[in-house]
């Protein structure tokens, strides 16, 4: 059980993860993300070829807080991509996905980034409330429209899946 006081965990660190941590991380995200089957956009292969690019968050007593997947976009060096964030949400009020982000932000600075890149689902309020304040903004460009009262990409996956490209500038 994560030690949590008033919505924070314990304290927390942060730290790359390995290919040994992917089952953890799997156990756990379709339940942080209230049930959707989430788990399916993690293969293992997130766990072995972009831990550098990626953070892990951990309470003291080794319990998962929270994690970043994430890349430098190999065809557009000049972006990095935030694939998924996820943390506990018995500790939502620590932060813990905005200190994820601001890690990630730095490695993209440092390898010449100069914006970050990432997708959620528009009818997800807190997602796109949580983006915004971190200073991420939708793109409403051609092909965009108001869905959820937020600017998005009507069937942007799989034909069907609604989603909001946000884009932050470094």
């Amino acid at each position: 059980m994560t030690p949590v006081d008033g919505g924070r965990l314990a304290e927390v660190t942060f730290r790359r993860p390995t290919e040994a941590d992917y089952e953890r991380v799997v156990r756990v995200v379709d339940d942080w993300w209230d049930g959707r089957a989430l788990h399916v956009l993690l293969p293992r292969l997130w766990f072995q070829h972009f831990t550098g690019t990626s953070w892990l968050a951990e309470t003291t007593d080794g319990e998962l807080a929270g994690f970043l997947v994430g890349f430098v976009s190999p065809d557009d060096p000049g972006v990095a991509y935030c694939h998924m964030i996820a943390s506990n949400p018995n500790g939502r009020r620590s932060r813990v996905a905005r200190r994820l982000y601001e890690r990630f932000f730095e490695d993209a600075r440092a390898a010449g980034c100069h914006e970050v890149h990432a997708i959620t689902w528009p009818g997800n309020r807190v997602s796109v409330a949580f983006h915004r304040s971190l200073g991420f903004v939708a793109d409403d460009g051609p092909g965009s429209q108001n869905l959820y009262g937020t600017p998005a990409l009507a069937g942007y996956d799989y034909g069907t899946e609604d989603r909001v490209h946000f884009v932050r500038k470094l």
